[in-house]
């Protein structure tokens, strides 16, 4: 008879990779199975995904090689359903894999549905290959000067204007956003922010809401067309519907509800982290961002362990720490926050920026590989940043 604790990971981005290989090693002594699933053999760097859309080759992280030495077993597939019922997860309608615990980490998605017409005329940065194909379109149309319009003003949507007209100066590009770019950071950040874009030769296009994308322009309230050769959608995010479909208790957004132990409130053998989770603390409820994303996973790997030796838990804590930007390659803005993610005093600006953000970006990779070796800690320790996808992150891990 089976008597091993069998463990789904569904999700092998930031949050579920960081899972898989740290609850590896906590529970390396333990009989514990731990399976992880995910679409793509390949694991993909959400925070550089407007590197790839400007034209830049990234490292092809292969999530088996992450993986090698950890005794994870890897699934290549779609999670199809989930019957909490009967304990069990499919994969691709064909693939049946039991659990005794579930953790949920399938992130996010940027939300075509919002405005008509951007389904079917606006790129997004979902997934690798749209952003390869949405790089090729640029290169043409840099030969013509063409025009680019990327629709959302935060931090993602801005580091894509920012990137692609660094990239591409042929090119003419315009951010529209229904709130000023940048809107989340102190005045001054704000200001670098405004004279980083008019030097980079960004337009903008604020204050008024996006009601339409076209074949060949960008409808706003007001009825305002923008024209554009090609758009990028960057406003909106939604999460996969499965945690629903299959009955578990979620907010109106389709979050996992959980308790203070990231475990789901209808169904405790369930954990739900990163963008997958509705986080609250005693300042609001956490938004989904790598920032926050790590800590959950980190915790909850953690949570695992000690539950499984029968230790104390704590609950799980949280603050923001920064908000950094890269504006193209050589130049960025750092809003350094409260723990409610509100703007802060102090910031950093321009190639110190820049180098702090590439930091940020580049940590991941090898926090999961020294995560097979030993437990790297995911907080602010003695006023030293640890190695994270957002080096500051301030949480209690409970371990």
């Amino acid at each position: 008879m089976n008597t091993d604790h069998r463990i789904v990971i569904l999700g092998a981005g930031y949050t579920g990779l960081l899972t898989a290989v740290r609850l590896a090693r906590r529970t390396r002594k333990l009989n514990v199975r731990i399976t992880l699933v995910n679409p793509s053999p390949r694991f993909t760097e959400r925070l550089r995904m407007h590197q790839i859309a400007a034209g830049q080759e990234l490292a092809d992280h292969r999530i088996a090689d992450i993986l090698t030495g950890t005794g994870v077993e890897f699934v290549q597939g779609w999670a199809t359903s989930i019957d909490p019922a009967a304990q069990r997860v499919v994969v691709d309608d064909a693939v049946t894999l039991p659990y005794d615990e579930l953790v949920y980490a399938l992130g996010s998605s940027t939300d075509t549905t919002l405005v008509p017409g951007a389904a079917d005329h606006a790129w997004t940065l979902n997934d690798p290959h749209a952003a390869h194909l949405f790089a090729g379109q640029l290169n043409a149309l840099a030969v013509q000067g063409g025009t680019v319009a990327v629709c959302g003003g935060g931090l993602t949507g801005i580091e894509a204007a920012a990137e692609i007209a660094e990239g591409h100066p042929g090119l003419r590009v315009t951010l529209i956003s229904n709130s000023e770019p940048g809107a989340m950071m102190g005045d001054k950040a704000r200001a670098y922010l405004r004279r980083t874009l008019d030097r980079l030769g960004v337009t903008r296009e604020t204050g008024r809401a996006v009601t339409k994308v076209l074949p060949d322009a960008v409808e706003l309230a007001d009825g305002t067309l923008v024209p554009t050769d090609v758009t990028l959608w960057t406003a909106g995010v939604r999460v996969a519907p499965l945690a629903t479909q299959a009955g578990i208790e979620t907010d109106a957004r389709g979050l996992i509800v959980v308790d203070e132990t990231l475990r789901s409130l209808s169904h405790p053998n369930i954990h739900a982290i990163g963008d997958a989770a509705a986080v609250r603390m005693p300042w609001g409820q956490i938004h989904g961002t790598c920032q926050s994303g790590m800590p959950t996973a980190a915790y909850t790997a953690d949570t695992i362990a000690r539950r499984l030796r029968g230790k104390t838990l704590r609950p799980f804590r949280f603050g923001y720490f920064h908000q950094p930007v890269s504006l193209g390659r050589r130049d960025g803005v750092v809003q350094f926050t409260k723990s409610d993610d509100t703007p802060g005093r102090f910031y950093l600006t321009g190639r110190v920026a820049a180098a702090y953000k590439e930091s940020v970006s580049a940590s991941p990779v090898p926090v999961f590989r020294f995560s097979r070796r030993m437990n790297v800690p995911i907080k602010l320790k003695a006023g030293r940043p640890a190695l994270t996808c957002d080096v500051q992150s301030k949480t209690d891990l409970g371990a």
